[in-house]
């Protein structure tokens, strides 16, 4: 797995580089301004996954992230922030971003979140925003739940969502059940008062 991480702080990005390349073996390259991030892609071609720093010079707020994301070939881009906003996390996956990472979270769970995007899912730590820490693991929402979690909120039942996406019920009722896990919801009614309240759906 290639990574470009892109952070102006060097003690952090050195220090990051240094645990995905011994824990997940990773080849991580590292930039210190979206300048230099973009030229190493250009230089080198796209990676499997981008981190950016989100207060990194270039950045311009998340204009530069819709820059990367168009000069990687649309692969996973993600944002790396100090700052844990829930406002701000929407923005930036609603941008296109693959995943909203605090740098203030658990090694593992960065682990956690970094497959998680690698597999083409998007990360969401909605808990870590709302409940400042939790395991990545445990607090993701994948692509798929979120879909569902949606259909829950406009009232559709497990049939009508199994239609809208093109997945078995038996699927839909699996998906029910580990977003709602996630969620610490007793039932899919709670599910969408909790992600209402959250602003997932």
């Amino acid at each position: 797995m290639r990574v470009l991480l892109a952070d102006d702080h060097e003690l952090v990005a050195q220090t990051i580089a240094a645990y995905l390349r011994a824990e997940m073996r990773c080849d991580v390259s590292v930039a210190h301004s979206l300048g230099s991030a973009v030229e190493d892609v250009k230089a080198n071609g796209t990676y499997d996954l981008v981190l950016l720093d989100l207060e990194m010079p270039g950045m311009n707020y998340l204009d530069g992230l819709e820059e990367m994301i168009a000069v990687n070939g649309g692969r996973p881009v993600a944002i790396l922030s100090g700052t844990s906003s829930r406002m701000l996390a929407q923005e930036a996956i609603s941008r296109g971003a693959a995943g909203f990472l605090s740098k203030s979270m658990a090694p593992v769970s960065m682990i956690s979140a970094l497959r998680l995007m690698n597999m083409g899912e998007t990360f969401y730590p909605f808990k870590t925003l709302v409940d400042d820490e939790e395991d990545a693991a445990a607090s993701a929402l994948t692509r798929r739940e979120l879909q569902v979690l949606n259909g829950i909120c406009a009232g559709k039942s497990n049939k009508e969502i199994a239609r809208d996406h093109e997945l078995q019920e038996v699927t839909v009722k699996l998906h029910v059940k580990t977003l709602s896990r996630k969620l610490g919801a007793r039932n899919r009614t709670h599910a969408a008062m909790i992600a209402r309240d959250r602003l997932l759906c």
